[in-house]
């Protein structure tokens, strides 16, 4: 089990500056007790082939069977060097060598690109006290003294994302076409995917225009349950249920779809989508919510309570007075959230008067950092074989903008830009708070 913060009991031991071996090493007999991991993405940076295979056996057992683990070589330097191009995940692990000083000095670094809420356990040589309390004290969410044991690691995880006590932790992000047929869909499953491949996180995808959704059709997905299932029966909603309707696409990403069929109606009440949210954020760390365009209350509702709202709107009158509509709407309801995210789609149609995307963007009060050209034959053709732009062509300019959304929406600003300044202390980098 991971070491606790508590260290009574421990006074005459920390007289010396070491923490007894058998309590490091103690775990459940075949592991129970042991908290299950959620649905979390964690990336480990290790120093030794032992960590490693720590590590890989750790992932393999049924308490880790949703989180999705990735090893790498090369301890912190290596993880500061590859989070300065790309989103933290959930849980870093980190293997620290013997030296105090070096060890601190690398953590400080791998503050500046650790996002907020970002949790880091690290496994070092060293075994003393007040190390351990001076790395609690700066923001690390745990220390474990090496060799650790598979148990180790899966109850610090476990015990850092299990507890029922603890907030959500996904993030939802929500798109949202302000003229049907904008092509809002098509640039949510886009980004989705980019989120879940190019960052390697893991996205669940829910299409919520349950009469006409295409989601499933994108994504080449004939799943026999979905949406429908999960708001009609809100009773037996748990993270196991929705486990059994999620249809996995790739390795990091799942799909609600939507029914497609006109065989029924589908009123619903304003709160009808909320504990459908509320589970899936419970257990996936970035949510996309694939809004129809209607204004209802519970279309309504899952704008208001995104973490992030997308609007997709071709640059034309209409579509400029509904943004406009929505732009304000949103800042009314969303009073101390950021403004909506404007993405620019079907720019440049032959012989089409257009409103130029930089004075649309003025209109709103918005930048406009995406603009989509019009591509029928790219777009068309994805479509068509039930594949997104990054599966078709991965080097097109436009593949490169869904990556570039994806990295928006996931809460981390570009890494390239200068990094974070300041001499805030690890804590307030590691763990931060949101904003």
């Amino acid at each position: 089990m991971s070491i606790e913060l508590n260290m009574s009991g421990l006074e005459e031991d920390a007289e010396h500056g070491v923490i007894p071996q058998e309590q490091l090493k103690a775990a459940p007999e075949a592991g129970i007790g042991i908290r299950p991991v959620p649905r979390i993405s964690i990336q480990s940076f290790c120093l030794t082939d032992e960590t490693v295979r720590t590590i890989e056996m750790a992932a393999e057992d049924r308490r880790m069977a949703k989180a999705h683990v990735k090893v790498h070589m090369g301890g912190i330097p290596a993880a500061v060097e590859f989070y300065a191009q790309a989103p933290t995940p959930n849980l870093i692990v980190v293997e620290a060598g013997p030296d105090k000083e070096k060890l601190s000095s690398e953590l400080e670094q791998l503050a500046e690109y650790c996002d907020a809420g970002t949790k880091v356990i690290v496994i070092g040589m060293i075994n003393d006290v007040s190390l351990y309390r001076d790395l609690i004290q700066k923001g690390v969410s745990e220390y474990l003294v090496a060799p650790i044991d598979v148990y180790q690691l899966i109850a610090a995880a476990g015990e850092l994302y299990g507890s029922p006590e603890k907030e959500p932790l996904g993030r939802t992000i929500a798109f949202f076409g302000v003229k049907g047929g904008c092509g809002a869909s098509t640039v949510a499953h886009n980004s989705a995917w980019a989120l879940a491949h190019s960052f390697e996180n893991e996205v669940a995808v829910a299409d919520l225009d349950l009469p006409f959704g295409t989601a499933g059709l994108d994504f080449n997905q004939d799943p026999l349950q979905g949406v429908y299932e999960a708001v009609s029966a809100p009773e037996r909603l748990d993270e196991t249920f929705l486990d059994r309707i999620l249809s996995k696409c790739t390795e990091n990403l799942s799909l609600l779809a939507a029914p497609a069929t006109l065989e029924r109606t589908y009123d619903y009440e304003e709160s009808a989508f909320d504990g459908l949210v509320d589970t899936m954020r419970s257990s996936t760390p970035y949510i996309v919510l694939d809004v129809p365009h209607a204004w209802n209350g519970w279309t309504r509702n899952v704008l208001v309570s995104a973490d992030e709202v997308v609007i997709v709107a071709e640059p034309d009158l209409a579509n400029l007075r509904n943004a406009k509509n929505v732009v304000d709407m949103l800042k009314q309801l969303r009073p101390n959230d950021r403004l909506p995210q404007l993405v620019m789609n079907r720019v440049n149609v032959p012989k089409r008067p257009e409103i130029k995307p930089d004075e649309f963007a003025t209109a709103l009060g918005l930048p406009a950092p995406i603009i989509i050209p019009f591509d029928p034959q790219l777009f068309g053709t994805a479509a068509n074989n039930g594949q997104m732009i990054a599966e078709l062509d991965s080097k097109h300019a436009i593949s490169g903008m869904f990556s570039e959304l994806a990295q928006q929406v996931s809460g981390r600003s570009d890494a390239n830009k200068v990094k974070r300044t300041g001499l805030n202390s690890l804590l307030s980098k590691l763990i931060g708070k949101s904003a």
